[in-house]
């Protein structure tokens, strides 16, 4: 069946969104390579990198949420999208004269951190804007299959790449696909309306009133609690596992690439299939299933060994993991868009972001310090049995129909 338009200006922000995410995954933990390559980093520095990054650029972000709600949406993207552009552009600029610091790598990190927060607030809000309610979950739909498509294209092309070209090759392209983006949304065009004369200024208040409301929101506060765990746990893990694999177990960066990589395909189906088993089964049903099964991998990855049978067991682990959150994602982030108030979107993402990155930091520190006492696979391992318990948080989704955006409104037009 043909596809369903959602018209030219969404075409330009897929488009941007696109261009940007093959960069972010050609460029796939590109600063843990390099301060593993290059700069001979242990576990706890490049912890210390991931944490670090996330961290200092939530707490940079969290006026930011408040200021873009009063903002047009667009012209912040495209400041974003430069401030990321010359912040990463200055690694590889560093590293051909000879600065490159671990130093530089955090701070570089920080920036991206704070820009990508507010990136992610305006861009929810320009997305509610230029679709109709019931196409959020078409839209979210091929957000995510692009996302999986570039995890999945990204992470084996980048590792080819830094083998061939040297370790900041995929960090310069990265720097291009941010002004890549710029453009790509520049070219949306129309007008798009100021906020209202009389919305107030940035207040102090005015973000934890966004927590507050996220934490009194009887739909938004479980999903709220499971998201920012289970990714959390899942990243903090993530360096743990690059030190496991590039160091004592051997694996040469296009191994580690690949094993990240070609599982995504799966994530691409996952994305797919979203908006049928959503028509078929609900959405809540599909939200607690996906959202369950995508707690049940991670364990697997802390029995790695080396070798071809240690490579298979990553690709196993990974594609049953992104499977799972291919379907949960686009469901997730179409039930939340809808139950946000029009007015609190952009502040309401802008914290759901910084608290998410913030515990990402917390987490990641944290067991950067476990594999320090312990091992890298024993902190592995606790992070796997620790998201077995984060289910139970799903079952308290609010039941009741959408008052906004109903997906049954969906179920005509996901038929392709």
């Amino acid at each position: 069946m043909r596809r369903r338009s959602l018209g030219r200006r969404f075409g330009w922000l897929w488009s941007a969104y696109a261009v940007s995410t093959l960069g972010t995954f050609l460029a796939f933990d590109a600063f843990a390579l390099i301060a593993i390559l290059v700069l001979h980093a242990g576990p706890a520095e490049v912890s210390v990198l991931a944490a670090a990054g996330m961290a200092v650029g939530a707490v940079l972000a969290v006026p930011l949420g408040p200021w873009v709600e009063f903002r047009r949406k667009r012209p912040v993207m495209v400041a974003m999208d430069l401030i990321r552009f010359a912040a990463v552009l200055s690694v590889p600029a560093a590293f051909a004269l000879g600065w490159l610091s671990f130093a530089q790598l955090l701070v570089v990190s920080i920036i991206v951190g704070a820009a990508d927060i507010a990136f992610k607030a305006a861009s929810g809000a320009c997305l509610k804007a230029l679709v109709r309610p019931e196409d959020l979950l078409i839209a979210n739909g091929r957000f995510e299959s692009t996302t999986w498509t570039a995890t999945a294209l990204g992470p084996p092309l980048g590792g080819a790449l830094i083998g061939l070209f040297g370790p900041v090759t995929t960090v310069a392209a990265n720097a291009v696909s941010y002004l890549l983006s710029a453009a790509g949304i520049r070219a949306i065009g129309g007008n798009e309306p100021h906020p209202e004369r009389g919305a107030p200024r940035l207040r102090a208040g005015d973000l934890l009133g966004a927590w507050r409301y996220i934490l009194t929101h009887p739909a938004l506060r479980p999903l709220f609690l499971n998201t920012i765990l289970v990714n959390g746990l899942i990243m903090a893990t993530a360096p743990l596992v690059a030190v496991l694999m590039l160091g004592s177990l051997g694996f040469a960066p296009w191994q580690y690439g690949l094993a990240f990589g070609a599982p995504c395909v799966g994530g691409l189906i996952g994305a797919r299939l979203a908006p049928r088993l959503v028509a078929r089964f609900g959405q809540h049903k599909v939200m607690l299933v996906a959202g369950a099964l995508r707690s049940c991998w991670s364990l697997g990855l802390a029995f790695v060994s080396p070798g071809a049978g240690g490579l298979v067991l990553v690709i196993a682990v990974q594609l049953g993991l992104v499977t799972s959150v291919g379907v949960f994602n686009p469901v997730f982030a179409t039930y939340r868009l809808n139950r946000i108030e029009a007015g609190r979107i952009a502040r309401t993402l802008a914290a759901w972001s910084i608290t998410s990155n913030a515990t990402i930091a917390a987490l990641t520190a944290l067991w950067g310090l476990l594999a320090s006492i312990t091992s890298p696979r024993a902190a592995i391992a606790i992070a796997g049995l620790v998201i077995l318990a984060t289910p139970l948080l799903l079952r308290r989704i609010d039941r009741t129909p959408q008052r906004e955006g109903d997906l049954a409104h969906d179920a005509p037009a996901i038929r392709r």
